[in-house]
C-alpha cells in the first residue's frame, strides 16, 4: 500500500481536476488559444493519432504523458519536422533530449517552433503589401521530470513555456502537464494511462501594436492603448489503454485505445495499433472520432481523424545504442494533411 500511495495520489489529483477545468466542451469551441499545444510534432506517436497515452515511452510521452518519460533507458536524441497541412507552407520544428538518473528518475527537455514562412506586411494605407514581410514566431518550451515509483507505476510532469508573437505584440505564459501510467500482467503487456495537459493561468497579448493615435477633444495627438482579452489554454484529459500481444519472439502487435475529453472542443475517442518486427521495424495507425466529423457542415476540424505512420530501428553495435527513422502521415479535408519525419538516437 505504501508503493501505491504516492501514484495514487497523483492520479486522484488528475481525476479531482476534471470537474473543474472540463466544463462546457464543444460548446466553448474556439474560445481557447494556444491551440498549437494540442499539435503532436513527433512522427512517431503522430502516427498513433495520439492514441498510446497508456504505452508512450521516452521523450515523445512528453507530449502526450509524461509518464512514459520514465521508461528511458538511458540517453536520446530526437528531431522532428512536421510539414503542416501540405499547401499552406507552415511547417513545424522539434526537438528533445532525455536522460535518465539513476534507477528510477529521468528529466526531459524539449523545444517546438512553428514556421510561418513570410507575410506580407498589410496597412490601411497599402492593403497590397510591398512594404516588406513578417515571420510570426510560436515557441514553447518543456522541461520534464518522471519518476519510476515500482516496476508497474510510473508519473511525472511537464513545466511548458508559451511564447506567441509578431513584431509589436506579444503573449507569454506557462502550462503543467502530469500523467500516470500502470503496467501489469506476466509480461508486462497490459498498460493503462491518465494524463492531464495544458493546465495554467489565461495569456493575453501586449506590446506597441495595440496602441493608436488619435487627437483628442483638445486637438492634441495622443498615444491610447488597448487591452486584449485574456484567452485560456486549451485543457485537456487523455485516458488510456493498451495490450500487447505476443506472437513468438519475434513479432509484437499492440492495440491501443484512448479517450480525449476536451474542454474547448469535441471529445474524442480513437483505437489504432501498431505491428512490430523484433525492434527494427515497426507499422502502426490509429482513428480518432468526435462528433459530426463524417460531415462537412458539423464537423469543427480541418482533419479526418485517422493517422499511420513507420519506424526503422537499427542496432548501432552492442551497447544497446540504437538509430531510429520514423515517418508519419495525418490525413485531413483540406490541404494534403500533415507530413512528418523524425529522426532518433539513443544511446
Amino acid at each position: 500500500m505504501k508503493k501505491l500511495y504516492k501514484p495514487l495520489f497523483i492520479a486522484g489529483l488528475l481525476l479531482a481536476s476534471q470537474q473543474s477545468a472540463f466544463s462546457g466542451g464543444a460548446n466553448r469551441t474556439g474560445q481557447a488559444g494556444a491551440s498549437e499545444l494540442l499539435i503532436n510534432p513527433w512522427s512517431r506517436s503522430s502516427g498513433w493519432a495520439g492514441l498510446n497515452t497508456a504505452n508512450s515511452s521516452g521523450l515523445e510521452s512528453m507530449n502526450l504523458n509524461v509518464a512514459g518519460l520514465a521508461r528511458t533507458t538511458g540517453t536520446e536524441l530526437v528531431f522532428a519536422r512536421t510539414n503542416y497541412l501540405v499547401g499552406s507552407d507552415i511547417a513545424i520544428n522539434a526537438f528533445g533530449f532525455s536522460q535518465k538518473l539513476g534507477a528510477s528518475n529521468v528529466i526531459g527537455v524539449t523545444i517546438m517552433s512553428i514556421d510561418f514562412g513570410d507575410i506580407p506586411i498589410t496597412t490601411y494605407d497599402s492593403p497590397e503589401g510591398g512594404i516588406g514581410t513578417y515571420s510570426p514566431q510560436f515557441v514553447n518550451f518543456g522541461l520534464g521530470f518522471a519518476h519510476s515509483f515500482s516496476s508497474n507505476i510510473s508519473g511525472g510532469f511537464v513545466l511548458r513555456g508559451i511564447t506567441e508573437a509578431v513584431t509589436n505584440v506579444k503573449a507569454q505564459g506557462f502550462a503543467l502537464d502530469a500523467g500516470v501510467q500502470y503496467t501489469t500482467g506476466k509480461r508486462k503487456q497490459t498498460k493503462f494511462g491518465v494524463a492531464l495537459r495544458n493546465i495554467g493561468p489565461p495569456m493575453g497579448f501586449t506590446g506597441d501594436g495595440l496602441s493608436t493615435k488619435a487627437t483628442n477633444a483638445a486637438g492634441v495627438v495622443q498615444t491610447f492603448n488597448a487591452k486584449s482579452q485574456a484567452f485560456e489554454l486549451p485543457s485537456l484529459l487523455n485516458i488510456g489503454a493498451s495490450y500487447d500481444i505476443n506472437m513468438g519472439q519475434n513479432h509484437r502487435f499492440t492495440l491501443a485505445s484512448n479517450f480525449t475529453s476536451n474542454s474547448f472542443t469535441q471529445d474524442r475517442i480513437g483505437l489504432g495499433g501498431e505491428y512490430a518486427f523484433k525492434s527494427y521495424l515497426m507499422v502502426r495507425g490509429g482513428y480518432n472520432y468526435e462528433q459530426g466529423i463524417l460531415d462537412y457542415k458539423t464537423r469543427l476540424t480541418a482533419f479526418t481523424g485517422g493517422s499511420v505512420g513507420a519506424t526503422i530501428e537499427l542496432p548501432l553495435g552492442k551497447n544497446g545504442s540504437t538509430f531510429a527513422l520514423d515517418y508519419s502521415f495525418v490525413g485531413s479535408y483540406v490541404f494534403q494533411g500533415n507530413h512528418s519525419f523524425g529522426a532518433r538516437l539513443k544511446f
